[in-house]
């Protein structure tokens, strides 16, 4: 049995308590936070963008921590799951990792690759695991994307265009903080950069133009600039979409004998043939909450094994994490950029 502890209280906090539930072979023994109230299990600020409404939990026989450092010293936590903010993700998982535990820590890893890397020194320093959560590979759509690249059922991969727009959240004052999350082109972004790198590995150069909102690019649309050969992708992201329309993903995906297509909220994942026919292939459930438990479920399986899972991989993350940043910079300057 693996126990997890969870550190912060938050939107995603509670989203991976929820998830927690769902698990074989693991269970969350424990949460940390500053606040009394969430502690007591009054979770009603806890709201997001989707989920249940927040409320009340039962917290019977669930650890409660308010500080890190008592977490940290209970012998019984396996794997520490780091839900805070952004800001404070890597001084959270160098903690947890030198205290001897595997972490699990949401995206963005860090909001500086110096950060990154030290996370991922302090990971083989301590030989425990460090994950980092990119849910976005364990949605339905998304999962059979990933899959059928990589098994290659449709041949290779050539091109297509990727999107995820928001409107600005009235939930998220920091999403638009540059300081405290990166802005939307990193804490937004990050889900496409993660899932272009796991489809498609790091390109050469990215060219981007976009907007601009203090020091956060708000939108931005990306060429991924991988060589002859390809593939020829792109992307279009950001928070500018008004709040009729508060979110909305999806891709159209060229391979050598199909093309997949899905939008959220209009397309259902549909596979278009070479002979003209299409199909609407079946997938798992569509509630968020079961893509973070399977989420987590990999880490659990991970921690298990002593071997992280790849969509897991923390030195991917760190490649999605430099492709925001050299994107951003391409929005700043109008030149395409060298990721390195």
């Amino acid at each position: 049995m693996i126990r997890i502890g969870i550190v912060g209280i938050g939107f995603m906090g509670r989203i991976h308590f929820l998830a927690g539930q769902r698990l074989d072979g693991a269970k969350v023994a424990a949460v940390c936070s500053r606040d009394q109230k969430k502690l007591a299990g009054d979770w009603s600020t806890t709201r997001g963008n989707f989920g249940p409404e927040p409320g009340r939990v039962d917290l019977s026989g669930v650890k409660r921590y308010t500080t890190l450092d008592e977490m940290l010293a209970d012998r019984d936590i396996d794997l520490i799951d780091v839900c805070n903010p952004t800001v404070n993700h890597e001084a959270t998982a160098i903690a947890a990792l030198k205290s001897g535990k595997h972490v699990l820590v949401e995206k963005a890893i860090a909001l500086a690759p110096e950060g990154a890397d030290r996370m991922l020194a302090a990971a083989k320093a301590a030989g425990k695991l460090l994950m980092v959560a990119h849910v976005l590979p364990f949605f339905p759509e998304f999962d059979f994307v990933h899959k059928a690249v990589r098994d290659g059922r449709y041949g290779k991969l050539l091109g297509g265009h990727f999107k995820r727009v928001i409107s600005k959240p009235d939930w998220s004052a920091e999403i638009g903080d540059a300081a405290a999350t990166g802005g939307p082109a990193v804490d937004l972004h990050i889900h496409d950069t993660h899932f272009i790198g796991l489809l498609a590995g790091v390109p050469k150069q990215v060219f981007s133009t976009g907007l601009q909102d203090g020091a956060a690019v708000s939108y931005l649309t990306t060429q991924y600039l991988y060589g002859p050969g390809g593939p020829a992708l792109s992307c279009s992201s950001g928070a500018v979409a008004m709040k009729a329309r508060p979110f909305v993903h999806g891709f159209e995906l060229y391979l050598e004998r199909a093309t997949l297509v899905h939008e959220s909220g209009s397309t259902p994942l549909t596979v278009l043939h070479a002979d003209g026919k299409s199909e609407q292939p079946k997938l798992g459930s569509g509630d968020p909450v079961d893509s973070f438990a399977s989420e987590i479920q990999a880490a659990v399986d991970g921690a298990s094994s002593g071997k992280s899972p790849d969509v897991l991989s923390g030195q991917l993350a760190r490649d999605a994490l430099v492709m925001c940043l050299r994107e951003c910079e391409s929005v700043r300057n109008g030149k395409a950029v060298a990721i390195a």
